[in-house]
């Protein structure tokens, strides 16, 4: 068995999803079959690229360059599987990155356990999402992407604190706040199928926020710091522009994020009387 910040290169040296969510997969698999006979296997040390390997398509364009679709068009929904695609893939990546990256700080398997398995369900997940793009006539690469996802894996290359403070705990998070709104677009379009599948990576990326807030306070423990004090400032100097309201409060509790994290990052105060009446 390799080495695990080797495999995590072999992964993010791989550029076709398919291809890479397989051997991601197929690491995973070894990695848990090895902890469940009670190993501890080898992490190693790794040369992560800064980049990790993509296909050829689908184009990557600025933000602002991404077409805008209605969201309940056939058209726009397919578009909005794709970028969930993108997304997912990157999240691969991201969770090997993490591995793979930061090897010089000392931390416990239990790490390393859970972002093989964000890993390994981030994969799963890119697999439901091409399958759903594929039943309605598309795949991934059909349509342009979002270019900026990988710029603050990028921003956070020599900062272990900075990158859960920021990946999981915001990137990550914010799907939670938006993810109830598509699977209502799919309810309303009786696309079960999708509406299943979304509801699988609903349930899963809360686990992946709360790991990163888990180690996150386990590094301000290490250091002797205030967990909320040291999101703010990391998330100010990584994190470009305010965090968006609407929150999903509930689903961000359950994952370790309290209100007093996030609202202070917020883009506007909210009106408590009408978050409280629901509003």
């Amino acid at each position: 068995m390799k080495p695990l910040a080797q495999m995590a290169c072999d992964v993010l040296t791989t550029a076709d999803g398919h291809e890479k969510t397989a051997l991601s997969r197929r690491y995973a698999a070894e990695w848990f079959e090895a902890r469940a006979q009670g190993l501890v296997p080898e992490i190693g040390t790794a040369s992560p690229p800064m980049r990790p390997a993509r296909p050829e398509k689908p184009d990557l364009l600025d933000p602002r360059d991404v077409p805008r679709r209605k969201p309940g068009s056939p058209e726009g929904r397919i578009a909005m599987l794709h970028a969930v695609a993108h997304i997912e893939l990157n999240a691969v990546d991201l969770h090997w990155d993490i591995i793979a990256r930061f090897t010089d700080t000392k931390m416990p398997i239990g790490f390393y356990d859970d972002w093989v398995k964000s890993a390994d369900e981030e994969s799963k997940h890119f697999n439901l999402i091409c399958d759903r793009l594929h039943a309605e006539g598309s795949h991934y690469g059909d349509c342009p992407a979002h270019a900026g996802m990988w710029q603050s894996a990028e921003e956070t290359a020599d900062d272990l604190m900075g990158r859960l403070a920021v990946v999981p705990m915001v990137l990550e998070a914010r799907g939670l706040d938006v993810t109830p709104g598509m699977i209502g677009l799919f309810k309303q379009a009786k696309d079960h199928a999708t509406v299943e599948a979304l509801n699988v990576i609903y349930a899963e990326e809360v686990h992946h926020v709360a790991y990163g807030s888990k180690w996150f306070h386990f590094l301000c423990g290490r250091h002797d710091l205030d967990p909320k004090v040291a999101f703010h400032t990391l998330v100010q100097r990584y994190f470009h522009g305010a965090l968006k309201p609407p929150f999903n409060e509930e689903k961000r509790a359950e994952a370790g994020l309290p209100p007093d994290f996030y609202w202070p990052l917020a883009e506007e105060t909210p009106d408590r009387t009408a978050r409280a009446s629901g509003i």
